[in-house]
């Protein structure tokens, strides 16, 4: 059964820093382009950011751009969103989801129909 598994989200402050982790298991990551995406209370899910499939590549949204960094361990078969300089509007559930790559990273990022698997999400809180 294919399965992702986010954890790591909870309540920092403002300026504060929290890892995400993506765990996959009945299926490897190594050739899934994975996104994080967030949605925040009455808006729209919105991607945060990408990793694709074979080079590394990665793509962000102008919004965390700078702030935040994806990578991968395909031997844990596990992505990571490391998020620092964490701002209230950084508010959400964080999803990921894995996909196998269908057009340029950046399109795909923003593409949330081009994901097959989707996690349970996890919370991340900023707040003073």
């Amino acid at each position: 059964q294919l399965q992702l598994v986010e954890s790591g989200g909870g309540l920092v402050q403002p300026g504060g820093s929290l890892r995400l982790s993506c765990a996959a298991s009945g299926f490897t990551l190594d050739y899934s382009v994975i996104g994080w995406f967030r949605q925040a209370p009455g808006k729209e899910r919105e991607a945060v950011t990408c990793i694709g499939s074979g080079d590394g590549s990665t793509h962000y949204a102008a919004s965390v751009k700078g702030r935040f960094t994806i990578f991968r361990d395909n031997a844990k078969s596990t992505v990571y969103l490391q998020m620092n300089s964490l701002k209230p509007e950084d508010i959400g559930v964080y999803y990921c989801a894995a996909g196998r790559s269908r057009r340029p990273l950046w399109r795909q990022c923003v593409s949330p129909s081009d994901f097959d698997s989707w996690g349970q999400g996890t919370q991340v809180t900023v707040s003073s």
